[in-house]
């Protein structure tokens, strides 16, 4: 038999992910972890957390191991096959949130999120304004799993998913959004193997390759978009920190006003948005 504090101590260059994943097997919080140190555990606790800490050291993101990742005041359930939402995408949806708020103040709108992955932007809109009704679309099957657990997680019935290839997923819907945003791929292809390992080698590469310049889909997604936005419409990205200005011409040269770039934290670019006309 081995003691919690004897694992904590075979990983301690890793102690707080060894915390983390103990209280996730073990089914206890952080304190009981620091208390009862001295408590044993069984093999099968042993073992398993012998193979998570053993995967954390070759760079496994520790979100897919505790299978969870806070984003915007939600705990949202993740696995293999979706991006780990990053906190630099909450800008994009506290301004979003704001926006609705202001200009619509509890009118019925309709907003679009294009690829959803776990479903953070979409969900948190759909949760903090009720009176949106959100879409979100993807291509890829998991994402769709992932996005619809969240939702029914949560409780919400103002938001549906559907499987497709950017808007040809809906197809068959007389929809014109007053909002559409989107954290689409933005790595140049070239620069994913500069990736932290933890991204590059265990989160989805379609979720990141942005195509030679990184820029594919904000060129196909912008022009596109015109078509399915009502007049005024907000079109919102999350960007690149040194995109701000191709994302900016990209949205200027397909005719849409007011463009604008909001900064993350540490003062780089990280959303661009317009609007329709």
């Amino acid at each position: 038999m081995v003691t919690i504090d004897e694992l904590r101590r075979k990983y301690k260059d890793f102690s707080l992910e060894g915390i983390l994943i103990l209280c996730k097997l073990l089914n206890v919080d952080k304190s009981y972890i620091y208390t009862y140190g001295e408590k044993q555990v069984s093999k099968e606790i042993k073992d398993k957390f012998i193979y998570f800490m053993e995967n954390i050291i070759k760079g496994y993101p520790i979100q897919y191991i505790l299978k969870e990742r806070e984003f915007m005041g939600l705990e949202f359930y993740l696995e293999d096959g979706v991006l780990v939402p990053r906190p630099d995408t909450e800008i994009l949806v506290e301004y979003v949130i704001d926006y609705i708020n202001k200009r619509y103040n509890g009118k019925n709108i309709d907003v679009l999120d294009i690829g959803i992955g776990s479903g953070a932007i979409s969900l948190s809109i759909a949760n903090y304004c009720k009176d949106a009704e959100v879409y979100g679309i993807d291509i890829e099957d998991i994402p769709i799993k992932v996005a619809n657990i969240n939702k029914e997680k949560f409780d919400l019935t103002n938001v549906n998913f559907f499987k497709g290839d950017l808007f040809k997923a809906l197809d068959g819907l007389d929809l014109k959004f007053h909002i559409i945003m989107s954290n689409p791929p933005y790595i140049a292809s070239e620069k994913i193997k500069d990736l932290d390992i933890k991204v590059k080698n265990f989160e989805p590469r379609i979720a990141l390759d942005g195509g030679m310049d990184g820029l594919n889909f904000y060129r196909q997604i912008t022009a596109e978009s015109k078509r399915y936005l009502v007049d005024n419409g907000l079109l919102i990205y999350e960007i690149g920190f040194d995109q701000g200005k191709s994302v900016s011409d990209i949205l200027i040269k397909e005719g849409f006003s007011n463009v604008s770039i909001l900064k993350d934290l540490q003062g780089l670019d990280r959303v661009v948005y317009g609007t329709k006309g």
